[in-house]
């Protein structure tokens, strides 16, 4: 009997090690999308489950398509995406979502050109000419017409576009789409078209390897990851006539007038924008949740989160190549986040 009861005390005893463990389990976050932001999103996970043990995020970094397709679906508790969903798009969805922006990033074409460092001009005509298939020599006439200092090689041009949805490749089509008839007649915008020419890889990471790895190469990536990787970028013909370099302080100016124009489903595009500082491929990343969380501890952690990130979250956007959202459009935002709500209490 003594042995019985033994045996049952450390059962017990057992169970109870495994409960205080149990409540001690961090509160698990998942999430899928955008490659766009993905440097950014993995400090602030990782700075912020550290200051909040309690919390962990598991992110995968699939793109913006898979983030939306994922959310739709109701598999993760936010997306990521630099392509806001469409109204079809929208339709699908079980419930209302809210599109809260976290950042400003730039898209840069980027090359792989031996002897040409970076500065290389490019019109926006001639972008989408090469993306079109149309120009397909680096010493074609009307690259040298814009660049009358360099030498270029009579070398072919490898174009590298992405494979995957991609929020990056909505931000470059709908840029193209803007500045080309022709781009707009036969392609069009999306996070994935029917590229007309080129080679796909997947990710940000992806293009930027194939590039890098590929002379004579072409593509377009996140300025994160044309900086991490040291790659040459291209200084492009912005909306006001002048040639500029993808800059934080570029991508700062396109943004210049955006609380103004601000929807209140934070949905706006900031390609082609005016002013002569203008980097003209800038957008924003956003975090896709749903108003109505199905979870009570991982709603209100979700919004605790997000009300970081606007905040203490934008004094780390610069140092990884991002621009920080402006203070009018972070106001708007903390109200947004008001409405996350669990049978109908705000979380906030």
């Amino acid at each position: 009997m003594k042995k019985i009861c033994g045996i049952v005390a450390g059962i017990l005893a057992t169970l109870s090690v495994v409960s205080i463990a149990s409540a001690a389990d961090p509160l698990s976050i998942n999430g899928a999308g955008a490659t766009f932001p993905y440097p950014l999103y993995s400090k602030w996970f990782y700075e912020y489950s550290n200051a909040n043990p309690g919390v962990r995020f598991n992110y995968q970094s699939i793109g913006s398509g898979g983030g939306i397709r994922q959310i739709t679906a109701g598999t993760v508790n936010f997306g990521a995406t630099d392509a806001p969903m469409t109204e079809e798009g929208m339709k699908k969805l079980p419930g209302s979502i809210l599109h809260i922006p976290t950042a400003l990033g730039a898209v840069v074409p980027v090359y792989n050109l031996g002897g040409v460092a970076s500065g290389l001009n490019l019109t926006p005509d001639v972008l989408a000419g090469i993306y079109l298939g149309k120009i397909t020599r680096w010493n074609d006439p009307r690259i040298a017409e814009l660049n009358k200092t360099m030498t270029l090689p009579n070398a072919d041009i490898v174009v590298a576009h992405r494979s995957d949805g991609s929020g990056t490749t909505d931000i470059f089509t709908n840029y193209l789409t803007t500045v080309s008839t022709e781009w707009r007649a036969k392609v069009g915008r999306g996070p994935s078209v029917n590229w007309p020419v080129g080679i796909g890889g997947k990710g940000n990471e992806g293009v930027a390897g194939v590039v890098k790895q590929t002379p004579g190469a072409i593509g377009y990536v996140e300025l994160a990851y044309a900086r991490q990787n040291r790659m040459s970028v291209v200084s492009l013909r912005n909306k006001a006539g002048h040639f500029v370099a993808p800059t934080l302080e570029a991508t700062s100016a396109a943004a210049a007038g955006v609380a103004k124009s601000m929807p209140e489903d934070f949905r706006v595009s900031l390609v082609d924008a005016p002013g002569k500082e203008s980097w003209p491929i800038s957008g924003l990343t956003w975090i896709l949740v749903y108003k109505d969380q199905k979870d009570e501890a991982r709603g209100k952690a979700m919004v605790q989160f997000l009300k970081w990130a606007i905040r203490d979250g934008q004094k780390m956007v610069a140092a990884l190549d991002y621009a920080p959202l402006p203070k009018a459009v972070v106001e708007k935002v903390d109200k947004a986040l008001k409405q996350i709500s669990f049978r109908g209490k705000s979380l906030y």
